[in-house]
């Protein structure tokens, strides 16, 4: 089989080491050594100001709502993770979609300043796949109305806009540590900012807004990390720069062996300072990319359709039509990508596809996923031999 993702693992004898330590000192988790050090250890290797490692991503997401005591309408966009819309709604806030890019898959800037009311209170943009947003038309619009910025950077680490960490940007970041991305702390997430006296509401709030032993300055939920999942982040942290390398290599090789197939890619930013955390595909239609994705599952091969559907179709968001990305949404997979793929395998992937596009005109499944004649069984099981068993 060969899944959409892996995690990374490090030696397992590099995240015992650090297990050892945590049985010695008994602190488990309240902000401990090993906490501490990944914190500044990660700033030093991003090159950033000011972070702080919380549970995971969406908590990341709710205190920068919270620190920014943002009310009111926030625009976003409608093609991202379910956490990006329903952290504004369980905030209070309401999210206002607004319609994305085609070529990147960001939110579209040109479309924000309409959808701007007295009510908007900041923009919550994701950086699709790691791809950076139009950071520079952002806040020049921010600017303008006197809006807060967030970030959703969650598939980001390793990215860059203009010589600087995206992490850098906005009023504040945040990303994912979850062990589906390219770094990973098992669980985790951070949120990051420029601006210290953010960064200490921040730090208040993590730790249900304690100031002091008995006292409260903030209010607070409990944000924090444990110093396992600390130890992990440590020990992937050595690796990071080759699982960059390597995803980067891999994210070329599709490109090469694809080139054929008729289908979009993302249009990125700055292909020197992606981060290749994803590997997206747009079918020309629906139908044929369910045909390709039957064709892959018949091989025991599962991309996923990330993100679908639209998030402006959320049963608790007021309905917004979003034609782009209700269109792209239907019509794009991710491909599998991870440090451990191999070449053999990544091959057997394109040649799938491409043996879908130019050979299989008849091959309508009737269920998605499933076997439909034998002429397809008997081909994918002939061409199944050549996966080497990475798993």
């Amino acid at each position: 089989m060969i899944p959409v993702t892996k995690p990374f693992l490090p030696a397992e004898k590099e995240f015992r080491a650090y297990v050892k330590s945590i049985w010695e000192r008994q602190w488990l988790t309240n902000n401990g050594p090993l906490v501490n050090t990944l914190e500044l250890k990660l700033k030093q290797y991003l090159g950033v100001s000011h972070m702080l490692f919380v549970t995971n991503g969406t908590i990341a997401l709710q205190l920068a709502i919270k620190a920014l005591k943002l009310s009111g309408e926030i625009i976003t966009t409608p093609f991202s993770f379910v956490a990006t819309t329903s952290t504004v709604v369980w905030q209070g806030c309401e999210p206002v979609f607004v319609d994305i890019d085609p070529g990147t898959l960001n939110i579209d800037p040109s479309k924000i300043e309409a959808a701007i009311t007295p009510k908007t209170s900041a923009i919550l943009a994701t950086h699709v796949f790691g791809n950076p947003c139009d950071i520079t038309a952002i806040q020049a619009i921010a600017d303008k109305h006197n809006l807060k910025v967030i970030y959703d950077a969650a598939h980001c680490f390793g990215t860059f806009y203009k010589n600087r960490s995206v992490f850098e940007y906005g009023d504040i970041s945040v990303t994912s540590f979850h062990s589906t991305k390219l770094y990973h702390t098992i669980e985790g997430g951070a949120v990051f900012t420029q601006d210290p006296e953010l960064l200490k509401t921040m730090a208040l709030m993590r730790n249900f807004g304690y100031s002091g032993v008995d006292t409260f300055s903030e209010e607070g939920i409990n944000a924090k990390n444990s110093e396992f999942h600390a130890a992990m982040g440590l020990c992937n942290l050595r690796h990071v720069d080759e699982i960059l390398k390597k995803r980067r290599y891999l994210y070329e090789q599709y490109l090469s062996r694809l080139e054929n197939l008729d289908v979009q890619f993302q249009k990125l930013e700055n292909e020197q300072d992606y981060n290749y955390a994803y590997f997206p595909i747009i079918f020309q239609t629906e139908a044929l990319m369910h045909q390709s994705k039957a064709k892959l599952e018949l091989a025991q091969i599962y991309c996923r359709r990330y993100f679908y559907p639209s998030l402006s179709s959320l049963p608790y968001v007021k309905k917004q039509p979003m034609p782009v990305c209700d269109s792209i949404a239907s019509r794009v997979v991710c491909l599998p990508l991870y440090h451990t793929l191999s070449l053999s395998d990544l091959d057997l992937i394109c040649r799938l596809l491409l043996r879908a596009q130019n050979f299989d005109n008849n091959f309508k499944p009737k269920h998605f996923g499933t076997l439909v004649t034998d002429k397809i069984e008997s081909e994918i099981n002939v061409t199944a031999v050549n996966i080497n068993g990475s798993v």
